[in-house]
């Protein structure tokens, strides 16, 4: 079995509802993202996929949707006044929680044929959430979407 890593940086600005520390005030991180993709075999190139191809394709994603953007839920009480003042968002259909945030880039990759097995969003230097998928689903899983504003 076969496993490429490709690390992408990107900063981001989030606050969490229903929550009382201080991740429930509108704050920024410097988020590290590790994307890991799994194969059997190698393509007649040698490689499980070309590091460039998920740069090209998942950091420019991360670029154009995530990167210096507010991620916010959807319902915040903020985004109104955020998008009044053109400040760019990406509205989630749950609290941009680092786990939330590893499941949404997870799912943009699967999406477009990579087989990503897990994705680590570092939210800050000591603290990671991780997403794979489980063999089997549990009924209190939710999924989460999103896009930019």
């Amino acid at each position: 079995m076969y496993e490429i890593t490709r690390q992408i940086d990107f900063c981001y600005g989030h606050r969490l509802l229903n929550y009382e520390g201080k991740c429930r005030y509108l704050h920024g991180h410097n988020g590290r993202v590790f994307i890991t993709l799994r194969s059997e075999s190698l393509d007649d190139r040698g490689m499980v996929l070309d590091f460039g191809d998920i740069k090209h394709v998942v950091a420019g994603w991360i670029d154009e949707n995530l990167d210096h953007r507010m991620l916010l839920h959807r319902d915040d009480p903020a985004v109104p006044l955020l998008q009044e003042l053109g400040e760019p968002l990406f509205l989630m259909d749950c609290n941009p929680t680092a786990e939330n945030i590893a499941r949404t880039i997870f799912e943009f990759a699967q999406h477009h044929g990579f087989p990503v097995v897990e994705t680590r969003l570092w939210e800050t230097p000591h603290c990671f959430a991780a997403w794979r998928p489980s063999l089997q689903k549990k009924s209190s899983d939710r999924h989460c979407s999103g896009g930019p504003s």
